[in-house]
């Protein structure tokens, strides 16, 4: 709908009753901007200038519940959430790139404003008797539906100068964007390469999380977002969202994966959220499949400063998390198994603990939780057909990268653990629901299917084996 037609409904109004022109234009206003994200509606309208410049913010309407409805795609009844929206709260989500510091300076200043009659046209000029409904708003004034909030236009080039911008040449951009696996308006899923952290941090020059926010923010005016993590050193499925909105609700996907799988209320045939990893593994198990369980506690080593995940010898204690995974065998070779993990909950390093320490498996590669069983690390012999095989000639990646040894014919194996395969609600379709309408069934909500294909160390070692049975 464009504003020429709001405007020319609000034209229409004028000789209706009050109440009912101002419902009517609620209405008109939210089917106009509900589609875009408030910070990308900010640079597409003149601003309103009465009493001077001013920057005008969307008019507001309630925004979507985005916990309850990860929790509605997860299969459990929400809670219902009353508690209003604040003006601080709707600055913050329009202008997320202004510091905290200055929105709160603008509302001490009394520089933040409200249009009382919730009736201003939001692409033009006020008029004089606009000009006299703006009222300064407080921190904690709660936000009704269709009223418009103004800020000095001077926060316009705050705005603009903080967005992200490609730090990156040309080549860096193309590879980020090779990894792609899928993209709509709602999610982007990439193949995360083995060696590549997936957020920043101290020591940390690469990761995903900054790649993502320089190369792969497109057309969107915010920049993707982390919603879950793959070790440093596994590959695979990573999925992110792409605006706030989509990202909490796939943060509260997650979270009920984890709650549901605890509780045992929901059928393995209809969980959501599903994720398959593919791994090699120094032994075979003593049974070909099989429901792991077993708590997880986290302790600090003797230098005080690395980490390590345990089996928590009493799940009850207050820094153990329990946690579940499912595993497959798929074939056996030369004293290596190939698994199918399916990881129930999602607890830090959970596949690597599980595997080591319960079926007393470790996973090639896997120095942390195999040391002992890599201390007589021995690579496998190249058999004849794969030597004579064409030689790749290596190629250089950004980033530092290297991709092109780590199998087990390598004097260091690199990690055999990749996220293979991940099903989860079509996040994109259950937000066009939502803004359609009001009966929605997030139950038919169709599911994606995304794949990631093999890294080539573990593409090769899968050769090897298969070649030698």
């Amino acid at each position: 709908m464009s504003a020429g037609l709001v405007r020319l409904w609000q034209r229409r109004l004028s000789s209706a009753p009050s109440s009912s022109a101002r419902i009517l234009s609620s209405v008109l206003l939210r089917s106009l901007h509900s589609a875009a994200p408030a910070s990308s509606l900010i640079e597409q309208h003149e601003p309103i200038k009465p009493k001077g410049k001013w920057l005008t913010l969307p008019p507001f309407s309630p925004p979507i519940d985005c916990v309850s409805v990860g929790k509605e795609l997860a299969g459990r009844r929400p809670v219902a959430e009353t508690e209003p929206m604040s003006a601080l709260k709707w600055v913050r989500r329009c202008c997320p790139h202004l510091p905290m510091s200055l929105v709160h300076k603008l509302f001490r200043l009394r520089q933040v404003r409200r249009d009382q009659t919730a009736q201003v046209v939001y692409n033009g000029n006020a008029t004089p008797a606009e000009q006299g409904r703006l009222r300064r708003v407080s921190v904690k004034d709660a936000m009704m539906p269709g009223e418009v909030i103004f800020l000095p236009v001077s926060v316009q080039n705050l705005t603009t100068e903080g967005s992200y911008r490609s730090k990156y040449n040309d080549v860096e951009i193309s590879f980020v964007r090779s990894l792609e696996l899928y993209k709509d308006e709602a999610i982007i899923v990439v193949n995360k390469p083995p060696g590549m952290p997936v957020q920043g941090g101290v020591g940390i020059r690469y990761s995903m999380d900054a790649l993502a926010a320089n190369c792969l923010k497109y057309e969107c005016s915010e920049p993707p977002r982390l919603v879950h993590r793959l070790d440093r050193d596994s590959s695979g499925v990573l999925v992110l969202g792409r605006t706030q909105t989509s990202a909490t609700i796939l943060h509260s996907l997650f979270r009920e994966k984890t709650s549901g799988a605890l509780a045992d209320d929901i059928n393995v045939t209809q969980r959501p959220l599903q994720r398959k990893y593919l791994a090699l593994v120094i032994g075979t198990p003593r049974h070909s499949k099989g429901l792991i369980s077993a708590p997880l506690a986290k302790i600090v080593l003797e230098d005080g400063k690395s980490e390590r995940i345990i089996i928590a010898d009493d799940g009850k204690s207050a820094s153990s998390q329990h946690a579940l995974t499912e595993y497959k065998v798929i074939r056996s070779s030369h004293d290596y198994t190939w698994l199918e993990l399916f990881p129930l909950t999602g607890r830090k390093h959970q596949l690597r603990v599980h595997c080591a320490e319960v079926l007393g498996t470790p996973i090639v590669g896997d120095h942390k939780y195999g040391r002992h069983a890599h201390r007589k690390w021995e690579p496998m012999r190249l058999p004849e057909s794969i030597i004579k095989g064409e030689k790749i000639p290596k190629e250089k990646l950004p980033f530092g990268l290297e991709l092109d040894g780590g199998s087990i014919s390598e004097k260091l194996p690199g990690l055999h653990l990749h996220c293979k395969q991940m099903v989860l609600p079509n996040i994109s379709v259950a937000l066009q629901q939502l803004q359609s309408s009001t009966d929605h069934d997030f139950s038919k909500v169709e599911k994606l299917n995304l794949v990631a294909p093999l890294p080539s160390h573990m593409q090769r070692s899968w050769e090897i084996l298969s070649s030698l049975l």
